[in-house]
């Protein structure tokens, strides 16, 4: 059932075959016969609570053929005032600019932000964005600080390092949106595909693709577990995405931590193996978002509220896995991503070769959900600690509360039919070792290599 679906109509298929109702030749024909306006968001509603009381479609067809849709539409509104909740929703104002520039690194962790341009999700909010590809992500952090870019693509730890000053001038930065979560990998030079062991890695040169970011963290970490010390042990540097592969080829590394499709092109250039999938290190953790200053959530709410909602609602379409050939021939172009199209698709459906002969089916490589839990930042938080970065008292529930806005996704997430968390932290495991963000001191003080104190 799409989100304009009347959800009173029992002969509304949750699967699409042609279309979702099943009485057009095609969804696109479908989608243009929908409602608009009041209608519209008379129907979101609706839709949304329609899910929350029948999460099997079976069961939300077979309540309709025994009452008739009118006294089921009756019914709901007993329980919600559903006209109200959709004139309130309707009442978001319209956007006070229209004409948007949103940077981005050419990776399938921008996936959201950028199919929301070809797909029509930013038009369908009344924006007119031009989704601007960047060389790298101290460009992006630079340009969106002057102001060149009204929100960015940018790694998960940027917007808090940006807020605290850690690299650049301090400046409000918020996270209303996660884009992906795994989605990396562990990629080495084909020279060593018989030392799989980290600990044979001493003297070993990696790139990762910035100082702040999930890689740098996650590389480490993992290092750090097989005994190495990441700055005594072994050579980390920053190197822009694109450019990781020509360095892997030139020899100048050993291998990297880096976003895909940079992985799977080193794979399919025949230069590297993929030696493990980040999701190996942390199932389910975050690796890029959508960002804003706060400045540009303040002076125009409406404008960012319209954004937040494509990159949301895009983000809930990359999220169906019968999605991801289309959405793969959309963002492989050279104004995207700038790849084969069986490259970018290996990586978005999960099936794969890995270097060593191996054809590997992870259907959650990578994946899409933009709920951005404040646990998430509290856990980026002591690594930036851990490795030196920040230093002294950290108060890491207030800078993740102030930074990874779950309030404002949750909301748009709940007026688009989506089901956000009840709790915006969670506890979660790295590398089997499982992290309380109620405690953050505790757990960044049982590393026996950390250069914080």
């Amino acid at each position: 059932m799409a989100l304009f679906d009347n959800p009173f109509d029992p002969e509304t298929r949750l699967r699409r075959g042609g279309c979702s109702c099943g009485e057009h030749r095609s969804q696109a024909e479908h989608d243009a016969a929908r409602p608009t306006g009041e209608a519209a968001a008379q129907r979101l509603v609706e839709g949304a609570v329609m899910r929350a009381l029948f999460p099997r479609d079976a069961e939300r067809r077979a309540f309709l053929r025994s009452v008739g849709a009118a006294a089921a539409a009756a019914a709901v509104s007993q329980f919600l005032p559903t006209r109200f909740a959709a004139e309130a929703f309707a009442e978001a104002g319209k956007p006070e600019k229209t004409d948007l520039k949103v940077g981005f690194i050419p990776i399938t962790c921008a996936t959201p932000i950028i199919m929301a341009a070809p797909m029509g999700f930013y038009a369908r909010q009344g924006l007119n964005v031009d989704v601007v590809k960047t060389a790298g992500w101290a460009v992006i952090r630079d340009k969106t600080l002057n102001r060149e870019y009204d929100a960015a693509h940018m790694l998960a730890p940027m917007p808090i390092a940006i807020t605290l000053g850690v690299g650049s001038n301090p400046q409000p930065y918020t996270m209303p949106a996660v884009e992906n979560v795994n989605g990396q990998a562990i990629t080495l030079a084909m020279k060593h595909r018989d030392r799989r062991d980290p600990k044979d890695w001493k003297g070993f040169k990696f790139a990762v693709p910035f100082d702040y970011s999930m890689h740098n963290y996650l590389l480490r970490y993992y290092l750090a577990e097989a005994g190495l010390d990441p700055d005594a042990d072994v050579q980390i540097r920053a190197v822009p995405p694109p450019e990781m592969v020509a360095n892997l080829r030139a020899d100048n590394i050993d291998g990297f931590l880096a976003p895909d499709p940079v992985n799977q092109r080193a794979v399919y250039d025949g230069v590297g193996f993929i030696h493990i999938l980040s999701k190996e290190i942390w199932d389910r953790h975050p690796c890029c978002a959508f960002a804003a200053s706060e400045t540009f959530v303040r002076e125009t709410p409406n404008t960012y509220a319209a954004l937040l909602r494509a990159v949301i609602e895009a983000t809930a379409y990359a999220s169906k896995p019968e999605h991801r050939k289309e959405i793969a021939a959309q963002i492989a172009p050279a104004n995207y991503l700038n790849q084969p199209v069986t490259v970018v698709e290996q990586v978005l459906t999960g099936t794969f070769a890995d270097g060593l002969g191996n054809v590997r089916k992870v259907p959650d490589r990578v994946d899409f959900d933009p709920f951005p839990w404040q646990s998430f930042a509290v856990w980026i938080l002591t690594q930036m600690k851990r490795w030196g970065q920040i230093k002294g008292d950290v108060d890491y529930a207030a800078v993740a509360k102030k930074v990874y806005l779950a309030t404002d996704a949750a909301k748009l997430m709940r007026q688009d039919g989506l089901v956000p968390p009840e709790s915006t932290t969670k506890t979660f495991a790295v590398m089997g070792k499982t992290f309380d963000p109620a405690k953050p001191e505790e757990y960044l003080a049982s590393f026996k290599i950390r250069r914080g104190s």
